[in-house]
């Protein structure tokens, strides 16, 4: 279920950055208004990245063994993200 919740975030963090995208390109928002969104862009930008980061590590765990594909368990070696 948590990975389910992670893909939901995800794509809400994205939807919020496409939007805040838009509103930017379209040049109407005030200066200050401009950098709070940018700054917001900036951390929608890192959680994505870094819920990409985390399945790219979890698809490259998948191994084969005896013919099967078998999920080994990812240890964090950051001390977490």
């Amino acid at each position: 279920m948590a990975a389910k919740k992670q893909s939901i975030d995800f794509e809400k963090s994205l939807g919020e950055l496409e939007t805040l995208v838009n509103e930017l390109e379209k040049g109407e928002m005030s200066l200050e208004d401009s950098l709070k969104a940018f700054e917001s862009g900036v951390k929608l930008t890192r959680d994505c990245q870094g819920r990409l980061s985390e399945a790219e590590q979890r698809v490259q765990t998948l191994i084969e063994s005896q013919g099967e594909i078998t999920l080994q368990p990812f240890h964090d070696t950051d001390g977490g993200v």
